[in-house]
């Protein structure tokens, strides 16, 4: 979402850290490239103003002038002044009310209200095991409820009866009734939505809200919008009062001016962010996060989090065993990857990296890109269990065959041998030094060490992340951006070996390697 601004503010700060020293007619150069940078991006023009006036406020001071690395003390000023348009604080969505708590959903028509409230009650279901009921009161758009009640069917959560006829007012009375008979604790009201803002929609959204009384009031809006978004928020704020937003599609290529605008002129938080299609594709918002990512200093603390939702436990402790055994077959190689999917792929995991989201055109144009996974997945597959098991009997007729069968070349199938065989040698190097857990970490504070973090972990281990809090995990981010992953990976990356890239054993890019 945010990459052409990333890069474009990315150009103009390395431009102001490259110097030994700053002059107000520098910072003054430097911030008019950044207003023009967020106008491009679709910021509201009286945000970017607010942006650029506290910056400058604040940038021009002697203290910054004559400190002993100014460039990085503007680059932060900027860094802070974003965290602070996005809203300091990420909130999620309030829960601390008598049941059933009522979230009423509002938007415009196609913004993606209904896929979002199922996303939503997914989530509170299997996160925080709560009763949820969704009622769709958009009696206009064709099949709106039905799509709800099937949404409904595919999550696990059940939706209100539709009754043919029913005005929109009165189906939001019988489902918070329904709600409170039923146990629920949680009522979500998903409401129609037009093509435009006018008057008989917000008559009907205030309506409704009067005979509900939401407890939670979410504005869901494209984050493709663009400039139209301050309207739309305002307009709501104004006749319904939201609570706070959610902005869908932000998996998307638009240059992100809506998140940034939509903030800072309904002062309302920004609860989450829709990230995919899939109804698990809904991720909290966290302004210091984000406001890193525009930056290009990566997000260690996400990707933590990412992996830790999808690794599964049972196959971590057995590949555990494996390892212990120095074994590390196909199989187990086609789990590694089908794991680094699960994470967003090659370019989500990059995304995240510090210092890594300028690379995506370099690896595109090396051919190392999602693709890439499903042409290897695709051999792995072609393969037979005897193969897969022992990949030294894979002779000429036998690649023959496989490359007929998975659409690729003799060539793609030596280079996943050979990625297969480095890994195994170091799981077999690995398996002799510990049991279970204690390898593992060995393993991965050999990793860490090639990312230039083995400072950070005593004794050379991992430390159990998924035991630290949010704190903790962002003092780690802040260490590993001291270490210089923000500016490019010292010790590559981790499973590089020198310059590869995680697992791939594909040609090496220019940046990536170990410092010669």
């Amino acid at each position: 979402m945010f990459e052409s601004l990333q890069e474009r503010l990315g150009s103009i700060l390395n431009g102001l850290t490259g110097r030994g020293a700053l002059s107000e007619a520098d910072v003054a150069a430097a911030l008019r490239e950044i207003r023009r940078a967020l106008l491009e991006a679709d910021v509201a023009l009286e945000v970017v103003r607010g942006f650029t006036d506290k910056v400058r406020e604040k940038a021009v001071g002697a203290a910054v002038l004559k400190s002993i690395k100014p460039g990085q003390m503007v680059v932060k000023i900027v860094h802070d002044e974003l965290v602070e348009m996005l809203g300091a604080e990420g909130e999620t969505i309030d829960l601390n009310a008598p049941a059933p708590v009522v979230v009423m959903m509002v938007g415009l028509q196609g913004s993606g209200k209904t896929t979002t409230s199922a996303k939503i009650a997914k989530r509170l279901l299997e996160r925080q095991g709560k009763r949820v009921l969704m009622a769709s009161l958009d009696t206009r758009r064709p099949a709106a409820q039905e799509q709800l009640r099937q949404l409904g069917e595919q999550t696990k959560v059940p939706t209100l009866p539709i009754i043919a006829g029913q005005s929109p007012v009165d189906i939001a009375k019988r489902a918070v009734q329904a709600g409170r008979l039923g146990g629920h604790d949680v009522v979500i009201l998903d409401t129609a939505g037009r093509t435009h803002i006018h008057e008989p929609l917000m008559a009907e959204m205030a309506d409704i809200r009067k005979v509900s009384n939401p407890h939670e009031i979410l504005l869901v809006a494209d984050s493709l919008t663009g400039q139209d978004a301050v309207n739309l928020a305002r307009s709501f704020d104004d006749r319904v009062g939201i609570t706070g937003l959610v902005l869908t599609r932000m998996d998307g290529d638009g240059r992100g001016g809506a998140a940034l605008s939509m903030r800072a002129v309904t002062g309302k938080p920004i609860k989450l962010i829709g990230t995919g299609e899939k109804m698990d594709a809904l991720e909290e918002f966290h302004p210091k996060r984000i406001a890193d990512r525009i930056l290009g200093m990566g997000d260690i603390v996400s990707l933590v989090e990412k992996a830790a939702e999808t690794i599964d436990a049972e196959k971590a402790a057995a590949m555990a065993k494996k390892m212990q055994s120095g074994k590390f077959d196909l199989d187990d190689l086609a789990d590694q990857l089908r794991q680094m999917q699960k994470m967003g792929g090659m370019g989500g995991i990059m995304g995240l990296m510090p210092g890594m989201g300028k690379m995506k055109d370099q690896m595109a144009a090396a051919g190392l890109d999602d693709r890439m996974f499903g042409r290897q997945l695709a051999i792995i597959s072609s393969m037979t269990k005897k193969e897969r098991v022992n990949p030294d009997i894979l002779k000429h007729s036998r690649k023959k065959r496989i490359a007929a069968g998975s659409g690729t070349d003799a060539a793609e199938i030596n280079k996943l041998l050979k990625m297969h065989r480095g890994m195994a040698d170091m799981m077999k190097a690995m398996g002799g030094k510990g049991k279970g857990a204690g390898m593992m970490r060995g393993l991965m504070g050999g990793m860490a060490h090639k990312m230039g973090l083995g400072g950070l972990m005593p004794g050379g281990g991992m430390p159990d992340l998924s035991k630290m809090d949010p704190k903790q995990l962002e003092a780690l981010q802040k260490q590993a951006q001291a270490a210089g992953l923000g500016r490019g990976m010292p010790g590559g990356i981790p499973g590089l070996g020198g310059g590869g890239l995680p697992g791939l054993g594909g040609p090496k890019l220019p940046g990536l390697g170990r410092k010669k």
